[in-house]
């Protein structure tokens, strides 16, 4: 008697790979220059220090043990001094709440907030992690446009004034991935008091607010409403590895999480918990490493910049690159990048086609390069390598026309 195969949950329904972590595993091949991950250089990650505080860490045997589940009671002091510091007001402890990176917290937050079918407002072009969260959870999604500075809050506004009741409205606020840009200290401001005047919550994701260039990111959109959920994250300033993500919200938020997380989970490792406490708050080291990452990112940022124009001229604009790992770039040639992405493997060199950061705009034309994982030199090679393909393709295509 064959067996009856038992079914999957119906949430799966229409759910698809990231398309990045599909795209990851063609660029493997060491002949490929690639564009395409947002990852952190491992090279610049501080493993000697890391190594010292797991040292001093490992010297408790109370480290071995289960912790509690908003996070490692002395991870979340120094977090609470760090998040009054950036936000310019006192932060409780009671609103702190540790997670296996930020990428937990917004899944555990789309539980807490969500009901089937409520509505979350997102920027288009949007972060691929989020909407595989919002998607999971069953929610109506609509997406607002970005700009130079940032979320178009002028068409959220619009979207309220029509009776739209978002149950929450997510924002990449800094450095934005994959749009490249930081919104406005005004757009800050306006969006908080449209959270406060029609009682929605603000989901504030800023894992690269520290990898600034040229000048400091603005105040946190929390520092003006306490309808803000604020994430952030270990990851890009020391290492993926750590998973150490944390969430500033209220204290009904945070009780909420702790239910999830403890069926979850239960808790965070309070190794890496107590390693990330070593680093935070040591911080004349902290800030001198940082520094120096933000160094080398702005380096190799400006040089993807020059290469791209340099190479293409007007038929691709770009972001300017002011923080964090990403560079938008529009084609104004009408070139299609998932069609071109192909050729772009072949000639040695990988990126990201804007389509896989779609809501309501399909972004043919559109791709996110990353700049954090190659020197100067190598991202040269690669936009020359692109431009080659590019070239072919070009050529092919008018080749075929005059057939």
């Amino acid at each position: 008697m064959r067996a009856t195969t038992p079914p999957l949950s119906r949430r799966l329904d229409g759910l698809q790979s990231s398309a990045i972590r599909d795209l990851l595993k063609l660029t493997a091949r060491a002949d490929i220059i690639s564009l395409a991950g947002g990852l952190p250089d491992a090279e610049l990650m501080p493993r000697d220090r890391i190594a010292a505080a797991a040292d001093a860490a490992l010297s408790s045997r109370g480290v071995l043990q289960y912790t509690e589940s908003p996070g490692w009671g002395p991870l979340r002091e120094v977090l609470r001094t760090r998040e009054s510091a950036r936000t310019g007001r006192p932060v409780s402890i009671e609103e702190i709440f540790v997670t296996h990176g930020s990428q937990q917290a917004l899944s555990l937050l789309a539980e807490v907030l969500l009901d089937p079918g409520a509505l979350v407002i997102v920027e288009d072009p949007a972060y691929v992690g989020a909407l595989q969260v919002f998607r999971a959870a069953g929610a109506r999604i609509v997406a607002v446009p970005l700009d130079a500075e940032g979320m178009r809050v002028d068409v959220l506004r619009e979207l309220l004034a029509r009776g739209e009741r978002p149950a929450f409205v997510h924002t990449v606020s800094n450095f934005h991935n994959p749009g490249g840009v930081t919104m406005s200290t005004a757009r800050r401001r306006e969006l908080a008091e449209l959270a406060d005047a029609h009682g929605f919550w603000v989901i504030e994701d800023d894992p690269y607010g520290e990898l600034w260039f040229d000048a400091p990111a603005p105040a946190p959109v929390a520092t003006y409403s306490p309808n803000v959920i604020r994430l952030s994250s270990a990851s890009k300033i020391l290492a993926p590895t750590l998973r150490v993500g944390w969430m500033i919200a209220p204290d009904r938020v945070c009780r909420a999480v702790e239910l999830l997380k403890q069926g979850a989970d239960l808790c965070g490792s309070a190794l890496t918990q107590q390693i990330a406490a070593d680093l935070l708050s040591d911080t004349e080291w902290l800030a001198a490493h940082i520094d120096s990452v933000r160094t080398r990112y702005g380096q190799r940022a400006h040089a993807l910049v020059e290469a791209v124009r340099a190479r293409f001229g007007d038929r691709i604009v770009t972001t300017d690159a002011a923080g964090g790992m990403f560079l938008w770039a529009d084609f104004t040639d009408g070139t299609d990048t998932r069609a071109l992405l192909p050729h772009a493997l072949d000639a040695g060199v990988a990126y990201v086609p804007g389509s896989a950061f779609a809501v309501s705009t399909d972004y043919a034309h559109s791709m996110r390069l990353c700049f954090t994982t190659s020197d100067a030199t190598v991202l040269t090679t690669a936009v020359d390598r692109l431009a080659a393909a590019h070239t072919a393709v070009s050529e092919g295509a008018r080749a075929q026309a005059q057939l």
